[in-house]
């Protein structure tokens, strides 16, 4: 599950690189948001719901 989880979180925050020209009018709304999954997912590690 650690190993499915850490594999999905490096495909997203390499998504959310504004290297490709359709996503460089996002702006920081997909890092803010990954950044917010991360968050949530080290909280629930450290309180061992996970």
């Amino acid at each position: 599950m650690g190993t499915i989880l850490l594999i999905i979180l490096i495909l997203a925050l390499i998504g959310v690189l504004p290297a490709w020209p359709h996503s460089r009018s996002w702006g920081y709304a997909p890092s803010g948001l990954t950044g917010l999954i991360v968050l949530i997912l080290l909280i629930l590690l450290l309180t061992g719901r996970l």
